[in-house]
């Protein structure tokens, strides 16, 4: 049997790459998914090639109010929510001097202020038992120049994953970070040039990047009952990037 099937997922910024896979893994593995995006012909381009199981929403995760819309919304066609995938974020490459206010604010805004509140404002609909997936990155412990900033809001998340667990018990959640290395998305081929990828696998232990696919069967069994006794920790799905 799928290892989702009845549980209800919400993965924002699901539009596109990593978020688009998860959804897509989470669909065949039986759940019914809400995805999120800020562009709605990225969304309507998702669902015509996901189906019917998943309902996308128009959501900016730096906008509560975005938020409120979204949750009302699983609120009214599922009732509650069994997995929450806070994915949605951007990288900006800032050189060291040159970092400005715009930047700064953008990045911490999606980043870090939009996981908070699609945390908390999830918390009403999750059923006892609920898994929250914070997307981190290699970048937190690793961060290459030009994504000091960058890497400083996925230690951010890292952090809040950390702290959040505490609040297990009380609100019938588990909290886990999901931390991809370097995996060939839009977003990514926009924020790194093709040379800087290229020498980027000389470090990678396996010696290449990774798939989304790859970091959508970590996101399924962080989702799944496979890890209930997971709380609190970071999944580095980095190829070893980080870890040795």
């Amino acid at each position: 049997m799928a290892v989702l099937t009845d549980k209800v997922a919400v993965v924002t910024g699901g539009s596109s790459g990593i978020g688009l896979a998860i959804a897509r893994a989470y669909r065949d593995e039986g759940a019914r998914v809400f995805i999120t995006g800020r562009r709605k012909e990225a969304l309507d381009a998702a669902i015509a090639e996901l189906g019917e199981k998943v309902t996308a929403v128009v959501c900016d995760s730096a906008v509560p109010a975005d938020l409120d819309a979204l949750y009302e919304t699983v609120r009214e066609q599922a009732g509650h929510v069994d997995v929450v995938v806070a994915n949605a974020g951007i990288g900006i490459e800032a050189a060291f001097g040159e970092v400005t206010e715009e930047q700064v604010d953008a990045l911490f805004a999606t980043n870090v202020k939009g996981t908070i509140f699609t945390v908390q404002k999830a918390l009403p609909l999750l059923r006892p038992g609920a898994s929250i997936i914070l997307t981190g990155s290699s970048a937190a412990t690793r961060p290459q120049s030009g994504l000091e900033v960058y890497g400083a809001t996925k230690a951010a998340v890292r952090n809040l994953a950390r702290g959040w667990a505490h609040s297990s018990r009380r609100y019938g959640f588990r909290v886990n970070v999901l931390a991809p290395g370097m995996v060939p998305t839009p977003g990514l081929l926009d924020l790194v040039d093709a040379d800087t990828r290229d020498q980027a696998k000389g470090i990678i232990p396996l010696g290449r990047h990774g798939e989304p696919a790859e970091i959508a069967a970590a996101a399924v069994f962080l989702a799944s009952d496979a890890s209930s006794y997971v709380n609190g920790s970071e999944l580095a799905a980095d190829g070893g990037v980080a870890q040795v």
